[in-house]
C-alpha cells in the first residue's frame, strides 16, 4: 500500500446518504481480468452515464473541476450494503485516497483501511463545516489532510482536529498491508520456529518423539 501521511488535493462532494457498495461498484461491472487495477471505470457507473450510455453531466465526478479528485466527502453511512472490496478498489484504481463521512459501515471501513484509504469519519457539525469551506462560493475544492498530526481544512484556512483509531493510524502511515505487517516481525517469528522445531520436530517433518514403547 502507499503509505498515507499528508495529503493535499482536489475533493468531490457526493453528500447524499446511504450509498451502498452496489451504486459505488455494480455489481453488472465485468472486469477483463481479476485484479485490483482496472475497476475504476466503474465508479458510480449508473451515476456516471444515462441509461442510454450518454454522460450525466450533472453528476459531481463528470464536472471538470472535481476530475482529478483525490478526496470524496460523502454523506452519512456511505459504503452500507453488502461486503464488496470490488467497491474500495474502485475508489482507489478512480484516485481517491481518503472519503470523508459522518459515517461509515463498518465492512466498508475496513477494507478502505486494508487497501489505503483514509476512512475519515467527523462529527456531523464539523462535516457541515468541512462542506461549506470546501466547496463555498468562491472555493477551490481542495482539501488537506494531515494524518501524523490529525489535522483536515482547506488551505490557508480553518483546520479541524479528529481522532482516529491508533492502529488504524499507524498501519495507515506506515503503508503496510497484513502480509506487510507480519512480515515486519520476522525476527520474532523466526526465533519461534527455531524453539518450536526443537520442541514439536514431527511438525516439520522431523522424528515424532512423542512415540513411546508400548
Amino acid at each position: 500500500m502507499e503509505p498515507f501521511t499528508y495529503v493535499t488535493g482536489i475533493a468531490a462532494p457526493l453528500l447524499r446518504a446511504n450509498v451502498d457498495t452496489d451504486a459505488v461498484c455494480p455489481s453488472h461491472f465485468k472486469p477483463a481480468e481479476l485484479s485490483k487495477h482496472g475497476f475504476g471505470q466503474a465508479l458510480f457507473l449508473d451515476w456516471r452515464y444515462h441509461p442510454d450510455g450518454t454522460v450525466n453531466s450533472g453528476f459531481a465526478l463528470n464536472q471538470d473541476r472535481y476530475r482529478a479528485a483525490s478526496i470524496l466527502i460523502a454523506g452519512p453511512n456511505f459504503g452500507c450494503g453488502s461486503s464488496r472490496e470490488t467497491a474500495v478498489w474502485a475508489l482507489r484504481d478512480a484516485g481517491f485516497r481518503a472519503v470523508i463521512s459522518p459515517s461509515f459501515a463498518l465492512i466498508f471501513e475496513t477494507n478502505c483501511i486494508r487497501n489505503g484509504i483514509l476512512p475519515l469519519a467527523i462529527p456531523t457539525d464539523v462535516h457541515r463545516e468541512l462542506v461549506d469551506d470546501t466547496f463555498g462560493s468562491g472555493t477551490q475544492s481542495v482539501l488537506s489532510i494531515d494524518l501524523v498530526d490529525q489535522l483536515v481544512g482547506v488551505p490557508n484556512g480553518p483546520r479541524h482536529s479528529f481522532t482516529i483509531d491508533a492502529r488504524t493510524r499507524a498501519q495507515l502511515i506506515s503503508g503496510l498491508d497484513a502480509i506487510g505487517q507480519t512480515l515486519a516481525h520476522r525476527g520474532l517469528i523466526d526465533d519461534f520456529r527455531r524453539l518450536d522445531r526443537q520442541r514439536r520436530p514431527w511438525v516439520y517433518g522431523g522424528p515424532d518423539r512423542r512415540a513411546t514403547a508400548p
